[in-house]
């Protein structure tokens, strides 16, 4: 009996100091100037809203506010998944006025990422979508993240938060032009992109919340790398616009100078600022 007493005070102790530690780390990721953590800290509302992976993050947000002189808000995030962005995005058109537009990199729709939604424990509890997209698709850390309130932190998203914590990442892109040997070698590199049904049907209802709302919606396929092979583009591209009814504003291959990107996939800081100039000429940015 002495020994289930000392079971259960060291039991009560770990429990304790694990909520005790769970809470100090939250208030360090509210007091942060990571976008996820000004999302759900009241701090996100904007005129234009930018959605994508880690290709949504050529939208430059200091650039877009100068020209334009609105505010933008960024969701992207390196390897995000539309299911994803669609309850990321969702919540914040619930938490904020309804933005003028919502630009969507189209590319976010190309691949499931499981792993990288267990980082969302971080925010999900501030976020019912985010738990129940983590409970269905990594049912196992969210568990684990039931037990215990410091294992929600254990993740590359906090640690994001923590290194934005007095420092802003509206400026969060390649600042470097690609290696020459690398791009030399264009023609024997490819992407195999996928047209993943599940991922659409997440863009269809995001758009379709989006303009109940009053938003404007337009989708965008951001530059490659000229001769850069991506495959089922044009699929992804049909497939969304038959879901949606909305055009895409395809610039695959509209920037042909390497200097301006930084990597196959990506551009640099200068390309990007040359495309968002394509999409203010175009319309398609205010």
């Amino acid at each position: 009996m002495k020994q289930l007493g000392w079971f259960l005070l060291l039991l009560g102790t770990v429990l304790a100091g694990d909520r005790a530690g769970g809470y100090v780390l939250q208030q360090q990721v509210a007091q942060s100037q990571f976008r996820y953590a000004r999302l759900y800290g009241g701090q996100a509302a904007a005129d234009i809203l930018l959605v994508g992976n880690s290709r949504g993050l050529i939208f430059y947000e200091p650039y877009i506010e100068e020209k334009s002189g609105l505010k933008t808000f960024n969701l992207s995030y390196n390897g995000l998944p539309m299911d994803a962005a669609c309850a990321l995005a969702e919540d914040y058109l619930d938490r904020y006025p309804a933005p003028r537009l919502m630009l969507i990199e189209l590319t976010t729709c190309d691949r499931t990422n499981d792993a990288l939604l267990a980082g969302f424990l971080t925010f999900s509890g501030q976020s019912a979508r985010l738990d129940a997209l983590i409970r269905e698709k990594s049912v196992e850390n969210w568990r684990t993240g039931q037990l215990s309130a410091l294992y929600r932190y254990n993740n590359e998203l906090f640690q994001r938060a923590i290194f934005h914590r007095k420092k802003t990442d509206k400026d969060w892109l390649l600042d470097r032009e690609i290696d020459p040997e690398l791009a030399a070698k264009v023609l024997e590199n490819n992407y195999p992109l996928e047209v993943h049904p599940y991922l659409l049907e997440q863009l269809r209802a995001l758009v379709a919340y989006a303009q109940k709302k009053g938003v404007v919606v337009k989708l965008v396929i951001s530059p490659y790398f000229p001769r850069f092979t991506v495959t089922h583009l044009d699929d992804l591209k049909a497939e969304a616009t038959r879901l949606t009814g909305l055009p895409v504003y395809d610039y695959r291959n509209a920037l042909s100078d390497p200097a301006l990107f930084g990597d196959f996939m990506h551009l640099n800081k200068a390309g990007a600022v040359e495309y968002l100039n394509l999409l203010r000429t175009d319309g398609v940015l205010p």
